[in-house]
C-alpha cells in the first residue's frame, strides 16, 4: 500500500484543481491547494509537501519560475515536481524538466497515469529519505573515526616551533599522513606519506604506520628498523597497488645532523639559511609496501644541517595541482617560490601560490606540505615521552648482562631492548630519555672507538663529520672481530632505587684520565659525550684499561 503523501497541487484553473484534489483524495492522500505561482510557494513553506503537481502557466508567477526558486533553496530536500501541462512540444517539455521538474502530466488527466506517477515519485522519495539517514549515520561514524584516525595518527610533536605543516584532505580521511615524535636521546623523527588514491581506504594504512612510528621512535629504535617494520606490516596488509610513498626524516639537534629516506615522493628541498640557496634531493627508494622484507634495501642521504637550514617537503598533490585550464602547477613553478619569498614566508608563501593558482578549478588531490627546521636543543626543550602502559608494579632486584659479537654489532641495535628492559621498573619509565641518552653514549663509545676504534677527532667540523660516519660504516661492514658486553643491576632503596650500568668493549682502552682531564668544547661534533654522561649520572668511572665504563644513576633523583 502506497503510504499517506501530502501533495499540493498548483492550478488557476479552478475546475482543474478540483479534479485533481478528488482524484488525489480518493487515493488517501493530503491535499494543499494554490491558485498561482506566488500562492504556491508560500504554502509550500508552511506545509512542506512531499510532492508538488505543478501547472506550467500561471499567473503572478507562472510554474518555471516556482520551480527554479524551489530548486535553488532546497539543497538537500527531494520534493517531486510533476509538471501539469497542455503544451505538446519537445522543447516546452524538456524547459519543464530542466527548471527543476521531474517529471509531465499532460492535460486532460488520466487517473490512471496520475495514480501511477504518484505511486513512482512517493516510492522514489521514502528511498531518497532512507539515503539521506543512512548518509547521516555514514558522517557520524565517519567522524568518529575520523576521531580516532587523528588520535592515532596526530600523537606526536608537531605542535613544536621549527616544524611546519598543511593537510588538506579531499575527503573526512586524508590519503596523506604527517608523523612527528621525539626520540629519547633528545633527536626526533618525522614522516611525510602519501597512500595511493585518496579517503578512507587510503587513511587505513595510516594506522598501523602511525602506531609503529611513535612506539618504535619512542623507544629509541634507529630510522632504519623503523622503516623496516612499516614497509613489511604495509607489505603484509595492504592490497595489491596499494603502497605508501614516503619521506622519513631523522634529526640529530647536537650533531646538527639530518639523514633522510625518500621512497616515491617528489624532490625535497633543503633550504640553507646563511646562503639562502636550496637543494633538492630526488627519490632512490620504492614506496613501502611493495618489496618484500628480504628485498628492502634503504638508501639514505646523509647531511648537515646548520641552525635555521629547512627542509621543505610535499606530496605530489602540490606539484599536481590544475588551474581551470588544465595546467599542472610544476616543480619549476614550487622552485620559483624560493627565489622569491623571504625565508620567514615560504611556507605560506607556497600554500597560497598553489591555491592561487588552482582558484576556482578547486583541489582533485590531497594537498600536504611540510617543513622543519633545525634549532638547538634550546628551542625544542627535552623530549617528554609520556608513559602510556599504566602504572603497573615492575621489577625491583635484578640484573642482566647481554654480549654482543660482530655479526650482531655490524647492524643491530641493541638500545630499544635493553631500555624497554630497565622502564619495566616503575620509577625509572619517567627517566627513559635520560637513560636512552646514557645507553646511547655509553654504547656508540665501545663500538666506534673501542672496537671500531675510530678517532673522535674526526668529527670536528662538518666534512669530518661526515667522513666520519663513511668510515664507521666502511670498518662496520667489514667486521669479523670484536664485542661489546652490556651489564645491568637494579637494586631497590627506601625512596628509590640504584641502577648501575657497566659497557666493556673489546678494545685496547684508552688514557681515560687524561681524557677527563680536558676542558670540554661547548659546541662543535665532538667531546661532549662525558660531560652529557656527567650531567645525567650521580657517578661513573673507568677500568684501569679504560675498555669498560660503570655509570651510577640513582631515582628519584636528587633535588
Amino acid at each position: 500500500m502506497t503510504p499517506s503523501l501530502r501533495i499540493l497541487i498548483a492550478d488557476d484553473n479552478e475546475s482543474d484543481r478540483m479534479i485533481l484534489r478528488s482524484i488525489v483524495r480518493k487515493e488517501g492522500h493530503e491535499v494543499i491547494l494554490a491558485a498561482n505561482g506566488e500562492e504556491a510557494i508560500q504554502l509550500f513553506w508552511e506545509h512542506r509537501p512531499d510532492l508538488i503537481l505543478l501547472d506550467v502557466i500561471m499567473p503572478v508567477l507562472d510554474g518555471l519560475s516556482v520551480a527554479k526558486q524551489l530548486r535553488a533553496k532546497l539543497a538537500e530536500d527531494y520534493v517531486p515536481i510533476i509538471f501539469l501541462t497542455s503544451l505538446q512540444d519537445p522543447e516546452s517539455l524538456a524547459k519543464c524538466l530542466d527548471s527543476g521538474g521531474d517529471d509531465f502530466l499532460s492535460k486532460p488527466y488520466n487517473r490512471v497515469i496520475l495514480k501511477a506517477k504518484i505511486k513512482a515519485f512517493g516510492r522514489m522519495r521514502s528511498m531518497h529519505e532512507k539515503l539521506q539517514g543512512h548518509n547521516r549515520q555514514m558522517l557520524i561514524e565517519q567522524q568518529v573515526a575520523k576521531t580516532i584516525f587523528d588520535n592515532v595518527a596526530h600523537a606526536g610533536c608537531l605542535e613544536l616551533t621549527n616544524i611546519s605543516h598543511s593537510l588538506s584532505p579531499l575527503s573526512v580521511f586524508n590519503g596523506d599522513t604527517v608523523l612527528a615524535e621525539r626520540k629519547p636521546d633528545g633527536g626526533m623523527h618525522l614522516f611525510l606519506g602519501d597512500f595511493t588514491g585518496h579517503g578512507l581506504p587510503a587513511a587505513i594504512g595510516a594506522m598501523p604506520l602511525a602506531e609503529i612510528f611513535y612506539g618504535m621512535t619512542a623507544k629509541g629504535f634507529a630510522m632504519e628498523e623503523v622503516l623496516r617494520e612499516i614497509n613489511s606490516k604495509l607489505r603484509g596488509i595492504l592490497p595489491v597497488g596499494v603502497f605508501c610513498c614516503g619521506c622519513f626524516v631523522e634529526l640529530d639537534f647536537y650533531e646538527k645532523h639530518a639523514k633522510i629516506w625518500l621512497g616515491g615522493l617528489p624532490d625535497i628541498v633543503c633550504y640553507r639559511a646563511e646562503s639562502q640557496s636550496i637543494e633538492t634531493f630526488r627519490s632512490t627508494n620504492l614506496p613501502l609496501g611493495v618489496l618484500e622484507a628480504n628485498k628492502f634495501q634503504p638508501d639514505f642521504i646523509d647531511m648537515f644541517m646548520a641552525d635555521g637550514d629547512e627542509l621543505f617537503i610535499w606530496s605530489d598533490g602540490i606539484i599536481e595541482s590544475r588551474n581551470e585550464d588544465e595546467e599542472l602547477f610544476g616543480e619549476d613553478r614550487l622552485l620559483a617560490i624560493f627565489r622569491q619569498a623571504s625565508a620567514d614566508t615560504l611556507f605560506r608563501s607556497i600554500l597560497s601560490e598553489v591555491d592561487r593558482f588552482v582558484g576556482e578549478a578547486g583541489a582533485d588531490d590531497d594537498l600536504t606540505l611540510l617543513s622543519v627546521k633545525m634549532v638547538s636543543m634550546d628551542v625544542v626543550g627535552q623530549p617528554d615521552l609520556e608513559n602510556r602502559r599504566g602504572s603497573l608494579v615492575g621489577p625491583q632486584d635484578w640484573e642482566f648482562s647481554y654480549t654482543l659479537g660482530p655479526l650482531t654489532l655490524r647492524g643491530f641495535n641493541p638500545l630499544p631492548m635493553v631500555l624497554n628492559i630497565m622502564t619495566e621498573v616503575e620509577g625509572l619509565r619517567g627517566l627513559s630519555g635520560q637513560l636512552y641518552t646514557l645507553l646511547a653514549e655509553l654504547y656508540s663509545n665501545a663500538l666506534e672507538h673501542g672496537v671500531l676504534s675510530l678517532p673522535s677527532n674526526l668529527k670536528a667540523s662538518s666534512d669530518g663529520f661526515s667522513a666520519y660516519y663513511s668510515e664507521r660504516e666502511k670498518r662496520l661492514s667489514e667486521l669479523t672481530d670484536g664485542q661489546v658486553e652490556i651489564r645491568v643491576k637494579h637494586r631497590p632503596e627506601a625512596a628509590g632505587g640504584l641502577l648501575e650500568v657497566t659497557i666493556c668493549d673489546s678494545g685496547h682502552g684508552f688514557d681515560h684520565k687524561e681524557v677527563l682531564a680536558r676542558d670540554f668544547p661547548v659546541d662543535g661534533y665532538s667531546g661532549r659525550g662525558l660531560p652529557l654522561i656527567n650531567g645525567i649520572c650521580e657517578d661513573f668511572y673507568y677500568n684501569s684499561k679504560g675498555n669498560a665504563v660503570t655509570a651510577l644513576l640513582r631515582w628519584p633523583p636528587a633535588l
